[in-house]
């Protein structure tokens, strides 16, 4: 079976309310969390978190605005890539880094993983890449995060095998297998906090995994069916669509087919 190993690349803070609404104005951490999945002799990465080039890219100018909406703890020692190489791994160790959507805090670290591919949804990419200026800081994009080569590296998870999930799994019904998953590791469309905003549900030892990134940012959100502050929707893609795959998300809690793990859930 697969294994999923977390880490944590850094924070940023902000008000629990805006997160979850009626959590009060307290200052909450949010940790930027990467998960390391192997299945079938093969690792991928999931997302990045912070680094180093989020910090870079965000000092000054139009982009500085995101920084001190959301600010940033991040050490080098944090970094994805330092993390790994501590474990032994090195970035061509990797099969490919898989991307949940492409919001700064989530894509920081891909210029430090040379020549990996990157697996995505090929439709939120599409999208994501021609937003820049205002319109890039609005969607939480910032354009100079993504390689030089990033057109070439890119694997569209449409053009993956599309497969129907165990009953177990409902309301989910249908998602792209992993190449070389062995079938452990299957993506699924959670639309609306982002374009291309995506999951995966991992098959491991203990039952399925849902890492539900950012299609909620506290278990209470799908536990309770409480969603974010209304400020929150200034930076989502589609609201509809992002309540919808809440309700998916409490249906599956309610059910017990996977337990979920969300990329930023800290205190709340």
């Amino acid at each position: 079976m697969a294994s999923i190993r977390v880490f944590e690349a850094g924070h940023c803070t902000h008000r629990a309310c805006v997160a979850l609404r009626g959590a009060g104005l307290s200052l909450c951490a949010f940790p930027s969390r990467a998960y390391l999945i192997e299945a079938g002799g093969k690792r991928w990465l999931w997302d990045t978190g912070y680094a180093q080039h989020f910090l870079d890219h965000t000092r000054s100018g139009l982009f500085a605005i995101y920084a001190a909406v959301t600010p940033v703890y991040f050490e080098s020692s944090q970094a994805m890539v330092a993390q790994l190489r501590a474990q032994g791994m090195r970035p061509a160790d990797l099969d490919g880094i898989i991307l949940s959507h492409f919001h700064g805090d989530h894509v920081a670290g891909l210029r430090d993983f040379d020549g990996v591919p990157f697996i995505c949804s090929g439709a939120g990419w599409e999208t994501t890449r021609r937003r820049t200026g205002v319109g890039a800081l609005r969607r939480a994009f910032v354009p100079g995060l993504m390689p030089a080569d990033v057109d070439q590296r890119v694997r569209a998870i449409e053009s993956f095998e599309w497969v129907a999930l165990p009953a177990c799994l409902a309301p989910f019904t249908h998602a792209w297998a992993l190449p070389g998953s062995r079938g452990e590791v299957l993506l699924v469309d959670l639309p609306g906090h982002a374009a291309g905003h995506i999951g995966a549900f991992v098959q491991t030892d203990q039952g399925w995994t849902l890492l539900a990134a950012d299609a909620a940012w506290s278990p209470l959100s799908y536990q309770e069916l409480r969603g974010p502050s209304r400020l929150a929707g200034l930076i989502m893609e589609d609201t509809a669509a992002y309540y919808a795959t809440l309700r998916k998300l409490h249906q599956l809690h309610i059910g017990g087919g996977a337990s979920i793990l969300l990329t930023h859930e800290g205190a709340l």
